[in-house]
Order: C-alpha cells, then sequence, then structure tokens
C-alpha cells in the first residue's frame, strides 16, 4: 500500500499546483541510473550469447500498480529459468518524472536485466524527455542468441506528428542492420496496429515492414490492460498483448531453433 499511498500524494500534489513543493512535478532533473536500456541491452547481449534458446518475460501498464509490480518482481527473482524481461510501457500515468523513478527503482531490483518501452501515457506532459533521459532512445533494437528483439515507439496520437510514429526508417534499417547476427525476430511495441492510439493510416504499411524481417516470430503489446491474443493481418504472425499489473500476470516466451511456445503465469 505504502507505493499507491505515494502514487495518490503525486497525484493530488500534481493537481493542486507546485506550491508546496520545491520543484515542478514535470522538472526532468533526474537521480540515480540514467540509459537504463543500455546498460541492460549489454547485460542482456552478453549473457545470451551463443544460446539457442531463449526464454523471456513480457509485461506492461505498471502505471499505478506498485505493489502489484513489487510482487512480480519478487515473484521472478524466485525463478532461476529467465533471461530478460520486456516491460511493454506505461510505467507512468501523467508523465511524472517521479513515477518514472518509483518504476525503474522496483525494476532494479530484478535478478535479471530487463528493458522499458515508452507508452502513451509515458508521452504526457514532459514524459518522452524524462524517459528519453532515464532509459534511452525509445526506438531501440538488441540481439539476443541468434534473434533481433525489435522496440517501438508506436503512441502515434500522443505526438505532434513532427516526428514518424512508427518511425519505418528506422524499421528498414533494423531489417539490416547486424543481418549476419540474427536469423529470427521478434517486433515489440505499447499499442498494436488497430488500437485507439496507433496510427491506422499505416497499419498495412506497417505490416508489410514487420513480415520483412528474417524469420519474423510474433509481435507483444500493451496498453488495453487485459491479456488476449490475435493474429491481425491474416498473415500468420501473431500479436500478444500483455495485461496490466492489477492482474498479476505475464507472459513467458520460450523460443527455439524449432519455433516458440508461450505460457502465462499468475501470481
Amino acid at each position: 500500500m505504502r507505493h499507491s499511498l505515494l502514487y495518490i500524494i503525486s497525484a493530488c500534489l500534481l493537481l493542486a499546483g507546485c506550491d508546496m513543493i520545491d520543484y515542478h512535478p514535470y522538472d526532468v532533473r533526474i537521480s540515480g541510473e540514467t540509459n537504463v536500456n543500455a546498460h541492460n541491452i549489454e547485460e542482456i547481449e552478453a549473457r545470451c550469447l551463443g544460446k539457442d534458446t531463449l526464454r523471456i518475460v513480457t509485461m506492461s501498464d505498471s502505471q499505478r500498480w506498485y505493489d502489484e509490480t513489487e510482487d512480480f518482481v519478487e515473484h521472478l527473482n524466485q525463478r532461476n529459468d529467465i533471461d530478460f524481461v520486456i516491460h511493454g510501457g506505461d510505467m507512468s500515468d501523467f508523465g511524472v518524472t517521479n513515477e518514472f523513478l518509483w518504476q525503474r527503482d522496483i525494476m532494479n531490483k530484478l535478478n535479471i536485466p530487463y528493458v522499458t518501452l515508452i507508452g502513451n501515457h509515458d508521452c504526457l506532459g514532459t514524459g518522452e524527455e524524462a524517459y528519453r533521459a532515464i532509459f534511452g532512445n525509445p526506438n531501440f533494437s538488441f540481439i539476443a542468441g541468434r534473434v533481433k528483439f525489435v522496440c517501438l515507439n508506436t503512441n502515434a496520437l500522443e505526438n505532434d506528428y513532427s516526428q514518424p510514429i512508427p518511425d519505418f526508417e528506422f524499421l528498414e534499417n533494423e531489417i539490416h542492420n547486424r543481418r549476419d547476427e540474427f536469423d529470427k525476430t521478434v517486433i515489440s511495441m505499447h499499442v498494436r496496429p488497430y488500437a485507439d492510439q496507433f496510427n491506422n493510416n499505416v497499419a498495412r504499411v506497417f505490416e508489410r515492414y514487420v513480415i520483412e524481417f528474417p524469420g519474423i516470430q510474433f509481435c507483444t503489446a500493451g496498453h488495453e490492460h487485459h491479456l488476449f491474443e490475435e493474429e491481425l493481418f491474416e498473415d500468420g504472425i501473431m500479436y500478444y498483448m500483455s495485461a496490466c499489473m492489477k492482474h498479476r500476470n505475464y507472459y513467458i516466451f520460450t523460443i527455439t531453433p524449432e519455433g516458440y511456445e508461450r505460457e502465462v503465469v499468475y501470481y
């Protein structure tokens, strides 16, 4: 309950103004670790080098469920068979800097590395600036074993269209970048195609890029706060949507040379 209480207090301060605090809640002065994704990607690539089987966890939307996220970390730390975690975005509810810092500090208690995508709530206020300062570029990729993981900002409606979302130039480059190092691909995003925050004018264009990736296995997303799976384009590519942390569950994907399996774990 203590983190839930902190969340409520922070929200009240945000709504009441900044007279009661010595800096604005959207101030992006960062304390503690920065460039979290880059540091953890270095660890992921090193620990997965040469592996032909990966076991990864995907989860999402922890923004107001601090206690549930702490319980997730404690639960996952009891396992020794997971390589890394992908957080699907929406660490924050209002884009307030402290929300990112609190969530970062909880996730940093994991015994294994993790990466965090940017969600639509993370783009509110100065949230994107805070995300970039703490976690890094919203579009990034890494290679674990022989699998490339491509992580995307797909939160089009929270943007002023001054930058392309999704970024097709980034996708085009990632099809070819480090091509000799991977045989399979997993694409992760916060908002899936045809959801409310996606730029659905380019949904089919997005699919054309996805199917060009070598050995595309599946895509993951969050945002909609409930667990479900769907083949969005009738192209054989499944999209797996994680629930919010309120529901206390997460996906495990096991990727092998023969394909992949997935399971849902409740805690």
